[in-house]
C-alpha cells in the first residue's frame, strides 16, 4: 500500500472524528422514521438500533469532510443513505430467508415477511422523501441511478442462487451492484455537496466503489472462517442460502473432478451438512488467502483513487477504513 497508510487512523479514531456529525444524523434518523402507523415505528425503530457500524452514511460524512464540507446537508444524505441501506436488509433478510443478523433475530423471523417487506418499502420510499427536499437534480439522478442498480443486484444475485457455474466474474456483478454502488454513491454525493468538480467527483466514486468490493469479499471470507459469536451470524450461511462466493468459487476451480462435484452439489443442494468438506476444499486450495488477496487489490485501489485530493483528518480517515475494510473480524 502507500506509504501514507502507515499511519492510517483505526476505526475507533475514525469514528470519533465523524462522531458529532453521526450523533447529528442519527438523530436526523430518529425524526424522520417517525410514523403514525405505530408497527412501521416498531420494525423500523428495531432494525435501526440493531447496531452495526454505520459505514455508509459516515462515508458520505468523510467525504464530504475531506473537501472541506460539513454540514445539515450532508446529515441528511447521510441518513438517505442509511434509509436505503436498511431497506435493502429488510428485503435482502425476507429473500434469503435468514433468522440471524448481527447476532440477533431478523425483522423477518420476529414479525414476517409481508411486515419486513412492507416496511422496507416504508424506508425506500422515505429516503426519497428525503432526497427530495434536498433540491437538487444531481443527488436525485444519483441516487435514482444507484438504487436501480442496487434491485438489478438483487434479481441478479437470485439468479445465482444455488448456481454451482458462478464464477468470479459473475461474483464480481453481483456484488458490484449489491454491495459497492451505494457505497460509491455516499462517497460521490460527499463530493458534490462540497461543490467538488468532475473528476474529483469521480475519484470519490471510485474509492466508493473499491471499498465496496473489499468490503463484500471479507464479508464473504468472513462467512468460512469466523463463528457466530464474533461474525453475528452463523457459520456458512452462504451455502445454506446457496450462495457461491469467492472462496467456494476459488475451491470449485482449484479442487479435483471429484471434490469439485461435491462443492458443486453442495451449493444446488444449499447443505451445511457439507460445511467441514467445503472448508477443507476451501482450505486446501488456499481460497481464503486467495479471497483476501483480491480484497486487499480492492482496498489498495481504493486508496489511490485518493491520490491527488490534499491531505487532513478526513482523508486519513478514508484511507484508514479502506485498512481496516480488510483486517476485520466481524
Amino acid at each position: 500500500m502507500h506509504a501514507q497508510t502507515r499511519t492510517a487512523p483505526s476505526l475507533p479514531q475514525i469514528q470519533a472524528l465523524a462522531r458529532e456529525d453521526m450523533e447529528a444524523v442519527d438523530a436526523l434518523i430518529r425524526r424522520r422514521l417517525a410514523s403514525d402507523v405505530v408497527l412501521i415505528n416498531q420494525v423500523a425503530e428495531y432494525i435501526i438500533n440493531a447496531g452495526g457500524k454505520r459505514l455508509r452514511p459516515m462515508l458520505v460524512l468523510l467525504a464530504a469532510g475531506a473537501l472541506g464540507h460539513r454540514g445539515a446537508d450532508a446529515h441528511q444524505l447521510a441518513a438517505v443513505i442509511e434509509f436505503i441501506h436498511t431497506s435493502t436488509l429488510l428485503h435482502d433478510d425476507v429473500v434469503d430467508e435468514s433468522d440471524l443478523r448481527r447476532g440477533r433475530s431478523t425483522a423477518n423471523a420476529v414479525w414476517g415477511n409481508a411486515t419486513s417487506v412492507l416496511v422496507g418499502d416504508f424506508l425506500y420510499s422515505r429516503s426519497f422523501q428525503l432526497m427530495v427536499e434536498l433540491e437538487s437534480m444531481e443527488v436525485q439522478r444519483i441516487l435514482a441511478d444507484t438504487t436501480n442498480r442496487i434491485a438489478e443486484g438483487e434479481v441478479l444475485q437470485l439468479l445465482h442462487v444455488r448456481n454451482p457455474d458462478t464464477d468470479e466474474p459473475a461474483y464480481l456483478r453481483v456484488i458490484e451492484r449489491k454491495t459497492a454502488v451505494l457505497f460509491a454513491a455516499a462517497t460521490r454525493l460527499g463530493a458534490l455537496l462540497a461543490g467538488a468538480d468532475e473528476a474529483t467527483q469521480r475519484r470519490l466514486h471510485d474509492y466508493g466503489l473499491y471499498l465496496g468490493y473489499a468490503f463484500q469479499i471479507a464479508d464473504d471470507v468472513l462467512d468460512y472462517a469466523s463463528d457466530a459469536q464474533t461474525l453475528g451470524k452463523n457459520l456458512g450461511d452462504d451455502l445454506a442460502e446457496g450462495k457461491a462466493t469467492l472462496p467456494l468459487i476459488h475451491a470449485i476451480a482449484h479442487s479435483d473432478a471429484e471434490t469439485a462435484a461435491t462443492l458443486r452439489k453442495a451449493i444446488q443442494d444449499g447443505d451445511t451438512g457439507a460445511l467441514p468438506q467445503v472448508l477443507a476444499a476451501i482450505q486446501a486450495t488456499g481460497g481464503l488467502d486467495y479471497s483476501r488477496g483480491r480484497g486487499r487489490g480492492f482496498a489498495e485501489r481504493a486508496i489511490a483513487a485518493l491520490d491527488g485530493i490534499g491531505d487532513n483528518e478526513y482523508v486519513a480517515a478514508l484511507r484508514g477504513l479502506a485498512a481496516y475494510t480488510i483486517s476485520r473480524d466481524h
